[in-house]
C-alpha cells in the first residue's frame, strides 16, 4: 500500500483511508475500520490526524504512540474482539511529521479464505465492509457471499445429489461437442458418450454420498434447463437488452426465463455474442478457405462477456446484465471481485469464481486462463479508443459493472445502421463464396456429414462461415450426382453417402 505522507494535510477519507483523532486511546470505531478494510480493498488508517468541516486532514498528533500502538496488538491478537489479526510488524507504526506523532496501520485487504473478518463474537452484527467513506454493516446474504467464496474449491464443483442428467438440455450439449470437435480435431474425447464426456469436462462428479454421479454447479448453469437451474439458483436470471433508441425501453431483448429457448449460460453467450459485436468496424480477409474478421476489440468485448459469466455468483440477487448502447457496453454480475482490483488490472493472478465453467469456455478457446483477461481488455481499449473501461464495484447487494465507451468511429448508432451493416456482411460474404472452390467445400461437407450425419446444413454453414444458400445448393448437387441422399424426414432423419467418386 504506497500514500504519499509528504503533505498529510491535503489528504481526503475515502475508501481506503480513514483518519482518527485518538485523543482518549484507541477509539472504538476503529475496529469497524480494521474489518471494513479487511473485507473490502485494505486501507490505511491514521491515529492522531483530524478531519476538518471542509474535509481536510490537520494533524493534531498522540501523545504516546508506543503505548497506543501495544494496546492496538493487544486487541487485534484478542480473538474475543476481532475474529483474526491479518497484520504483520511492518503494518503498524508512528512517524514524526510536524513535530507531532502520528500512528500509522496499513490493514490489507484479507484473502478470501479469511473472511469475513469481524469485531466480537457476533458475526452478522461483527461485519463491516468500505463503501465511499464509510464503514457498513454486511447484510445476512454479504456475509453469506464470503462463506461461499472462503471454500478452497470453486463454487461451481458442487455436486447436486438431488439431479440427474435429465436436467441437460440435449441440444445444448451437441451444440458444446460440435465446437469442442471443431476446435479439438481427432481429439481422444470424440468418440465418448455424453455422460463420460460431461463428466471429463467437469459437467458431472462421483458422489461418495449416493454412489452414482450427478451434475455438478457448473454442469447445470452451463448446459441445464432454466427451470431447472432456478432449482439450485433460485434468482437466476441473464439478461441481454439493446438499446438504440431512447423513447423505447430497449430494441432488442434476451432473457433466461423466456422459456423459448433453454435459458443457460452456454447458449446465452453464443446468442448475444455475436449480437454485441455485430456492428463494430472490422476488416475483411481470407486465410486459406475460411474469412477471418476478427479484430482485437471483437475479442476484449467477448473476452468481457466471458468474465461476467465465470465470476458471477449465481445465488446472488439482481441476475447477470449485459447492455448494448450506442456509445458502449455495460456487463454487471452479482457477487464482488475475489482478489484486488490492482491485481486483477496487473494481471498473473486468476481466481475466478466459477473456475470449471471457466475451464469448459476455455476449451472451446474462448476466455483466458491465465489471469491475463481483463489487462487484454484494458490493453485493447487504451490502444483503439484512448481510453481505459471502467470497473465499479458496489454493494447491498453485492455487484461489479464493467463499463466499454466506444467513440463514434467504431460504433453504428442506431438500429438502421446495425441492420445495414449486417446486409453489407452478408452481401460481402455472397461474394467471397464465389471464389471459394466448390469441390474443395464439398469435400469438407462430406468429411462432416461422415463425422455426424444427423447434422444440419444450417449448422454446417454456421461451421464454415457459409451463407446457408450456399451450402444448400451443394447439398443439391451431392444430391443430383447420387453421392449423397436423405434418410428419413428433415426433422429425426439423417444424410447418407452413397458414392464417394472424387468429390
Amino acid at each position: 500500500m504506497v500514500f504519499n505522507i509528504e503533505d498529510i494535510t491535503k489528504f481526503r477519507e475515502g475508501n481506503r483511508l480513514e483518519a482518527k483523532l485518538a485523543s482518549g486511546g484507541l477509539p472504538s470505531s476503529l475496529w469497524e475500520t480494521y474489518s471494513a478494510f479487511a473485507n473490502t480493498d485494505g486501507g490505511l488508517i491514521l491515529l492522531g490526524v483530524k478531519e476538518k468541516k471542509d474535509g481536510s486532514f490537520e494533524i493534531a498528533g498522540v501523545e504516546n504512540p508506543d503505548s497506543l500502538i501495544k494496546s492496538f496488538w493487544d486487541t487485534v491478537n484478542n480473538q474475543n474482539k476481532v475474529s483474526i489479526n491479518i497484520l504483520l510488524n511492518k503494518h503498524v507504526y508512528a512517524k514524526e511529521i510536524d513535530d507531532k506523532n502520528v500512528v500509522f496501520i496499513e490493514v490489507p485487504r484479507a484473502d478470501r479464505q479469511l473472511r469475513p473478518v469481524y469485531i466480537g463474537k457476533d458475526i452478522l452484527s461483527g461485519t463491516y465492509h468500505r463503501n465511499g467513506e464509510g464503514d457498513y454493516h454486511c447484510t445476512k446474504e454479504e456475509v453469506s457471499e464470503f462463506f461461499r467464496d472462503a471454500s478452497v474449491l470453486s463454487m461451481d464443483t458442487k455436486i447436486l445429489t438431488e439431479m440427474d442428467e435429465s436436467v441437460f438440455c440435449q441440444d445444448t450439449i451437441k451444440s458444446y461437442r460440435n465446437v469442442f470437435n471443431n476446435t479439438h480435431i481427432n481429439h481422444v474425447w470424440e468418440s465418448l458418450d455424453n455422460t463420460d464426456f460431461l463428466r471429463k469436462i467437469g459437467a458431472m462428479g462421483f458422489s461418495k454420498e449416493t454412489g452414482t454421479l450427478h451434475p455438478t454447479a457448473a454442469g447445470l448453469l452451463m448446459f441445464g434447463y432454466e427451470y431447472e437451474i432456478v432449482r439450485e439458483f433460485p434468482l437466476y436470471f441473464l439478461d441481454y437488452q439493446e438499446k438504440y433508441d431512447d423513447a423505447i425501453r430497449w430494441t432488442d431483448r434476451i432473457v433466461s426465463s423466456s422459456g423459448e429457448w433453454s435459458g443457460n449460460i452456454f447458449d446465452f453467450f453464443f446468442k448475444i455474442a455475436t449480437k454485441l459485436t455485430a456492428d463494430i468496424k472490422r476488416p475483411f480477409k481470407l486465410e486459406g478457405f475460411f474469412r477471418v474478421d476478427d479484430t482485437n476489440v471483437h475479442k476484449a468485448v467477448r473476452e468481457a462477456l466471458v468474465n461476467t459469466l465465470v465470476n458471477a455468483d449465481y445465488y446472488g440477487r439482481q441476475g447477470l446484465v449485459v447492455q448494448k448502447y450506442p456509445n458502449k457496453f455495460v456487463f454487471a454480475n452479482p457477487g464482488s471481485f475475489r482478489i484486488p482490483l490492482n491485481e486483477a488490472f496487473d494481471g498473473g493472478t486468476s481466481d475466478p469464481r466459477n473456475a470449471t465453467i471457466l475451464k469448459m469456455f476455455a476449451m472451446l478457446d474462448i476466455g483466458e486462463r491465465a489471469g491475463s483477461g481483463i489487462p487484454g481488455i484494458i490493453a485493447t481499449w487504451e490502444k483503439e479508443f484512448k481510453m481505459k473501461p471502467e470497473y465499479v464495484q458496489s454493494f447491498s447487494p453485492s455487484r461489479v459493472k464493467t463499463f466499454l465507451n466506444l467513440n463514434d468511429l467504431q460504433f453504428a448508432k442506431t438500429s438502421d445502421n446495425v441492420q445495414e451493416n449486417v446486409r453489407e456482411n452478408a452481401d460481402v460474404q455472397e461474394n467471397v463464396l464465389d471464389n471459394v472452390q466448390e469441390k474443395d467445400r464439398r469435400k469438407i461437407i462430406l468429411d462432416l456429414l461422415r463425422k455426424d450425419n444427423t447434422i444440419s446444413i444450417r449448422e454446417i454453414a454456421e461451421k464454415l462461415q457459409m451463407a446457408t444458400k450456399t451450402i444448400q445448393r451443394d447439398f443439391d448437387k451431392l444430391k443430383v450426382k447420387n453421392i449423397i441422399r436423405r434418410v428419413g424426414a428433415d426433422k429425426g432423419g439423417h444424410w447418407e453417402i452413397i458414392a464417394d467418386n472424387g468429390e
